[in-house]
């Protein structure tokens, strides 16, 4: 789990692109995010299972 310092640390405008740091709007985390739902995979999967991401559901074959 992020601290509060590293959300907001992240929040702010870098001074360079290459710094931005994008992070779960959940949890704060950052390694293992999904830039197309703004999640993390732990996140991700929670919701995915619990129905709470619309048009995911989890394959099975």
């Amino acid at each position: 789990m992020a601290t509060k310092a590293q959300i907001e640390k992240s929040k702010k405008k870098p001074k360079f692109s290459s710094r931005i740091v994008r992070r779960c709007f959940r949890c704060g985390r950052k390694r293992g995010y999904m830039r197309r739902f703004g999640l993390c995979r732990i996140c991700f999967r929670e919701m995915a299972n619990q129905g709470l991401i619309p048009g995911i559901k989890k394959s099975s074959w």
